[in-house]
Formats: C-alpha cells, sequence, structure tokens
C-alpha cells in the first residue's frame, strides 16, 4: 500500500539499514548546516551569471539552472524540514525546528532576491546592449501590440478557463509548479453578483517565450512573455468589468514519493497511483510577483495553508526555469561556450572488436572530455554477437528515447538473456521508467525492479559471451561500470568515469552483485568491489582509519576524494580522527558539504574546494595512498547516509597502475590546482570564492583542450 509522509518509514525502520552500525549523534558544531550548504551551492552556481568570461547565454542559463535547484530543494529538502516540525507538533514558532527552518528560509528569501537583481540590473542590460530584449506591454511599439493581440485572439484565448470562486466553484485544485494568475475582478457579473476573485491557469503547452517577428524588430531580436501576453489582455478576458488587481502566483508542493514496498505486490502499479498524486502534495512555497495585492496574497496564503516565511514576492517572471527558452531561441555563437566534441579515445581505434580489445586490458574512459560512443559500441556489438549469450544492465536514469535501451531490445529479439534492472524510484525519473520497464518487458526483457527498501543507483553492465572451441568453450565475462548514468544526453554535460573491463575477479563481482539484486539471494564475498549498504561504508571507514594509522607509524597518510556531497556524521567524524593524526586530506565536494574544514584541533589537516563550471562534476573518486601502494576507487556513491545505508551503490578499484595514474592526473590533481573554478569552504560555512581570473588554472578547460576535439 502507499503511504503517506506523515506515516514513513524511518532510516532505522529498513530491515536492511537496521543491521548496520549506526553513528552516534555527532555534535551540531562540529557539522554544518545541511540545508544552508545546499543553499550556498546554488549561489556558487549563481555566481556563474555575475562572470563576465562566461558567454551571456551561457549566464542566462546559470540563472535558469538555480531556480530549477531551488525547485527541487523546495519539494525535497524544505519538505522534509516542514513535515519534521508538523511531526513535532505543528508548522509554526511553537514547533522544535522553527528557528532552523527561519534561518534556511531567509537564506533562500535572501538567494532569490539576488537572482532576480542579476537578471533585472545585470543580464537584462547586458542583453540589450547585444540588441535582445524581452519587450513588455509597455515597451511594444503600436505595430507589436497589433501582433500580440492577434496571437493572444489565435493561441492563447481559446485555452483559458478562467475559475470565478463562488459555493458552487471552490478554489480549484492547481498542479506542484504551475503557472497561474489570481485576479479581483470588479462590476456585477452575469448573474448580477458583486466583485469577485477569479483564478485563470496558464496554458501549459504554450511557450513561455514567444519571439516577435523578425519585421516587428529589425536588427533586434525581440521576445515577449507568454505570462506578459495573458496580462495586456486581461481586460478583454473579463469584458465589462474592471480588472482591480491582479499577480501571478505558482505553488511548489512536497514531490516525495512514499512506498511501503513491504506492503505492495505491485510495485509499479503502486508507484503509477502516487504519481497521480505527486503533483498535489502539501504546497511548500508560494511565489508571486512583488506587486501583488495584499489582500490577494493573504488569500492565496490562507488556501495553501503557509506561513508568511514560505511566500516569495519576485521582482520578474514568477519561475524563471522557462527562461530556457529563451536561451535555446537566442542566436550568435559569441553568445554561448565554444563547442567541443567528445573525442574517440586513442586508445581505442575505430572499428575494433570490443570483446578482443578489452581482453588485452581494461578501457578507462572520461567523459565528457572522451566519447560515451565506444560504451554504446560494446553493447552493439554484444547485441549481435551470436556468441552473447547473455546481458545484464542497470537503468536509472537513461531518458525516454535512448539507442541503450534499443540494443537491448534488440538482443532480446535476437534471442539472448537480457535482464534489466530498472529503478523505478529514480526521483523525477519515476513515470518515464515505468514506461521503459514496460517496452523492455514487451520486447521479451526480464525486468527486475531491485531490492526491497533500496534503490538500485550503482552503474553495470554485464555480457557473458560463449568463447573457445569444442570441449574448451566456456563463459567469458566483459563489464561496464560508471559513476554516472546510462544516459547519453548527461554524458556531453557531465564529468565522469566508466570503466570497460575482461578482468575475471571485477567481472565476477558484478555478477555477483546483479544475482543479489535479481534474486535477493546473500551477496557473496566479493573479492574487489564494494557494496552498499553492505560493505561500503564500512570499507570506506577501514581505509580512512588505516591512512591514520600509517601516519602513527611515522609514515605519510593521503586521503584525496571527489563526490558531488559530504553529509554521512561517520564518515565525517572519521575524517576529523585522521586529520587529528596528521593525514592529510583534500576534499572536491561540488555540493552540499556538512564536513566543517580547518578548524584546529578538529580538521586543521582537511581542505574542501567545490569546482563550479561549465560542466557538471559528477564523478566520485577516492584515493588513499595506503603506505604507497595508492588505492584508487571509482564509485557511484556520495558519502551520504542514503548512498551508504538504502541504496544499491559500487565502488570499484583502478587495478591498472597506468590508469590509476591517468585517474589521478585527470580526475582528482587538476581539480587540486585550479585557480578559476574552485571554491574554498571555510571553517565557518562560507566558501571564498576564486580568486584567479579567466587566466589561471581551470581543471575543466585543461582537460577539455587536452582530451576533448575543439570545434
Amino acid at each position: 500500500m502507499v503511504k503517506k509522509k506523515q506515516r514513513r518509514q524511518s532510516k532505522a525502520d529498513s530491515p536492511i539499514v537496521a543491521r548496520a552500525r549506526l553513528p552516534a549523534a555527532t555534535p551540531p558544531q562540529r557539522l554544518l548546516d545541511r540545508e544552508l550548504s545546499q543553499l550556498a551551492f546554488a549561489d556558487r552556481v549563481l555566481a556563474q551569471a555575475v562572470r563576465e568570461d562566461v558567454p551571456l547565454a551561457e549566464r542566462l542559463r546559470y540563472v535558469c539552472i538555480v531556480s530549477s535547484i531551488l525547485d527541487e530543494f523546495f519539494e525535497v529538502r524544505m519538505s522534509d524540514l516542514i513535515d519534521e516540525m508538523i511531526e513535532s507538533g505543528g508548522w509554526g514558532p511553537a514547533a522544535p525546528q522553527w528557528e532552523s527552518f527561519v534561518r534556511v528560509s531567509d537564506r533562500a528569501h535572501a538567494l532569490v532576491d539576488k537572482q532576480y537583481r542579476l537578471f533585472n540590473e545585470v543580464l537584462t542590460p547586458a542583453l540589450a546592449r547585444r540588441r535582445i530584449a524581452i519587450v513588455s506591454h509597455g515597451q511594444r511599439s503600436s505595430r507589436q501590440r497589433k501582433w500580440v493581440r492577434e496571437y493572444f485572439e489565435r493561441e492563447v484565448r481559446p485555452l483559458l478557463s478562467p475559475i470565478g470562486l463562488d459555493p458552487s466553484h471552490p478554489f480549484p485544485l492547481l498542479m506542484n509548479k504551475a503557472l497561474n494568475f489570481v485576479v479581483q475582478v470588479e462590476g456585477k457579473d452575469a448573474f448580477g453578483r458583486p466583485s469577485s476573485i477569479v483564478v485563470l491557469k496558464v496554458p501549459r503547452v504554450l511557450p513561455r517565450v514567444i519571439p516577435l517577428p523578425a519585421k516587428l524588430a529589425p536588427r533586434t531580436q525581440a521576445f515577449v512573455m507568454l505570462s506578459s501576453v495573458i496580462r495586456a489582455h486581461l481586460a478583454d478576458v473579463f469584458a465589462g468589468r474592471n480588472v482591480a488587481g491582479f499577480s501571478q502566483f505558482r505553488v511548489t508542493r512536497d514531490s516525495n514519493l512514499w512506498i511501503d514496498e513491504r506492503e505492495v505486490h505491485n510495485l509499479r502499479q503502486a508507484l503509477r497511483m502516487e504519481l497521480t498524486q505527486r503533483h498535489y502534495g502539501a504546497a511548500v512555497r508560494l511565489e508571486v510577483l512583488r506587486s501583488c495585492p495584499q489582500h490577494l496574497e493573504n488569500l492565496l496564503r490562507e488556501q495553501f495553508a503557509l506561513p508568511n516565511e514560505a511566500v516569495y514576492r519576485v521582482d520578474g517572471p514568477v519561475n524563471l526555469v522557462r527562461l530556457n527558452e529563451l536561451v535555446d531561441h537566442l542566436k550568435g555563437p559569441a553568445l554561448r561556450w565554444t563547442p567541443f566534441t567528445p573525442a574517440w579515445p586513442a586508445k581505442l581505434k575505430v572499428g575494433v572488436d570490443m570483446f578482443e580489445r578489452l581482453r588485452a586490458g581494461d578501457l578507462l574512459l572520461h567523459h565528457p572530455f572522451e566519447s560515451f560512443e565506444p560504451v554504446i559500441e560494446f553493447l552493439r556489438q554484444a547485441a549481435s554477437d551470436p556468441r552473447v549469450v547473455a546481458l545484464r544492465m542497470t537503468l536509472y536514469r537513461t531518458g525516454v528515447s535512448s539507442v541503450l535501451v534499443d540494443l537491448l531490445i534488440e538482443a532480446a529479439r535476437r534471442g539472448k538473456e537480457v535482464t534489466v534492472v530498472v529503478e523505478l524510484k529514480a526521483r523525477f525519473e519515476e513515470e518515464a521508467n515505468i514506461g521503459l520497464a514496460e517496452r523492455l518487458e514487451k520486447e521479451g526483457a526480464q525486468v527486475v525492479y531491485g531490492v526491497v527498501g533500496l534503490k538500485t543507483h550503482a552503474k553495470l553492465l554485464l555480457v557473458l559471451r560463449r568463447e573457445g572451441e569444442g570441449k574448451r568453450q566456456k563463459l567469458v565475462q566483459y563489464a561496464h561500470l560508471g559513476t554516472g548514468n546510462y544516459h547519453p544526453a548527461t554524458t556531453r554535460l557531465y564529468t565522469d568515469f566508466g570503466m570497460l573491463t575482461a578482468e575475471p575477479a571485477i567481472c565476477r563481482d558484478v555478477e555477483r552483485v546483479f544475482m543479489h539484486i535479481t534474486s535477493l539471494a546473500k551477496v557473496e564475498k566479493l573479492t574487489h568491489l564494494w557494496l552498499a549498504p553492505f560493505t561500503l561504508h564500512k570499507q570506506v571507514l577501514a581505509a580512512i582509519a588505516r591512512e591514520a594509522a600509517w601516519v602513527r607509524q611515522g609514515k605519510p597518510g593521503r586521503i584525496i576524494a571527489k563526490m558531488n556531497a559530504l553529509i554521512d556524521e561517520a564518515t565525517i567524524n572519521a575524517l576529523y580522527e585522521a586529520s587529528c593524526a596528521g593525514v592529510r586530506i583534500d576534499l572536491v565536494v561540488r555540493g552540499a558539504c556538512a564536513l566543517r574544514p580547518g578548524v584546529k584541533g578538529l580538521s586543521e589537516n582537511i581542505t574542501v574546494r567545490s569546482i563550479i563550471g561549465r560542466l557538471l562534476e559528477h564523478h566520485r573518486i577516492y584515493y588513499f595512498r595506503n603506505g604507497g601502494a595508492d588505492d584508487v576507487y571509482l564509485s557511484s556513491a556520495d558519502w551520504m547516509g542514503r548512498n551508504l545505508f538504502r541504496r544499491i551503490e559500487v565502488a570499484w578499484p583502478v587495478l591498472d597502475a597506468r590508469l590509476k595514474r591517468r585517474v589521478l592526473d585527470e580526475g582528482l590533481k587538476p581539480y587540486l590546482e585550479d585557480t578559476v573554478e574552485a571554491w574554498v569552504l571555510g571553517p565557518d560555512g562560507a566558501y571564498q570564492p576564486p580568486k584567479a581570473g579567466s587566466g589561471g588554472r581551470s581543471a575543466q578547460r585543461s582537460l577539455l583542450e587536452a582530451l576533448a576535439e575543439r570545434a
């Protein structure tokens, strides 16, 4: 059955997590606030929009990205914080967490205000200097107004359905993040009733950014916003009545899905039912125009049962995410990054037999600098090779239309045993993955949904091939392991490592992981892989402790780790202990980080950097000196509780000395030397921005120049 949030199980209730040794509570002053750290990440992203060495269209896109980050923050993190308050006694000043909620809200308000100031006072004038304009109603010429009116009558008005509020027309149910107008109209309606409130939903099927014809704006790229078109013609919608006040508004809702998998018989069906409710979860944020009349704001706030702190008055378009449409329309190469083409790996000949190549040694791929195409080619050859008898693959995020899925279907049609672990609970990808699972099943693939209570986040592909002749025939395994998703689009935007291998011990470990996921059997002992939720956390803690032990023996200890987030308390405490022992620790953490670095007597040997650049830093790399053995692990897991205890994750070692050196030289060292895009975290939780200008050292730029093909 579907569990509502008020009745959801805690992490400690999980039958698997209950067996893990959870860390003792860490004193708050030793940890940075997770929510504030996440907002600090959004602030660092917004800083990219300020940089004049970033192309103008890309600066605007960063503003859109921040809105997207904030949307998910409210849908997930803020909703959790609010739910904790409700469970402890209510959403208000009496709740124990109220002070934390206000502190986080204040930071979020400041960030939103900064975002709109940047858009209005910096980017809009910069666009105007490039003869790019978003033309408001007051700025339009008579010819432009005529065109806009005709567009409104032809494309917009037929889709509008204003809803007047009265006892027979209560406040409508509004979707999460949908744009609406609230309008007060005066004068009697058709039934002789006086002033009333009307809610007008903005059609989702229409573009939010509309280009004006070139003949109406010579030598200028001119656009109008859909919201401005509707606002300019509200009087036409309510003919015969006076529009006394109005505002755009948007409500953000709790978008978590809560399902007790131990009580459902069909996870796919239960998820499908819950997805119908996702768009209508409890309200957590209300956005209105800064010009919104107070009584209309009060009406909306009361309707959605929100406190004042949850209302965000914005000076510009509500939902800046939709300005991505404007970025896509803009023309001119100087407005965007210089294009690059992911290079074909130097160590791989085009058209080579992938199985023969892997028998000669492992192949390391560094995306997006190097092409993802070798992974596709590996799967393509496996699908068509008559010697291949079985394929197994995990899919977390892969996109609605994916060549990888097409190849899996082709393999199934050719009679191969195809098993696909589709993670139905990948956040905001649930609906797409349900469709993906159904499509694969219809084509003959065996689809499984992983282990009850856990998300399958590991990125694994295993191919079994019959090799040899006669009695010497045997099944040989080949594998691909990745730090990022099997999503061909994001492989051009996210930095990730992938490894193709025929190493028997690693392939055997991958097979055992698949056996665990599909059969729910206990995991056989793994030779090389660290597997969450069973051994990965323990192995990370042991590796950290081992570095401290080396120092106590008078030898150097060294840890370098790169990840998206660092939140797990036990891991942070282990790093503190290693620092106190004298281990030198460098961390590259893109997003939220609860570790407080640089505190004397606690973390003075730890540095934390965050790289914010053109590409999204996504690979997870763990390096431990280990007495000179130089252990290098690649992983799908961040050091967070959810990754270590509530997901199927793997970390695998890079065994080839040449490839190990390459991971260090490309995945870690450039980021420690970055002076252009590296923000350094201080003990107070504040990030110091990069000091060098565009002429400094940039890890991403150097990797693009060294590995990718420049257009």
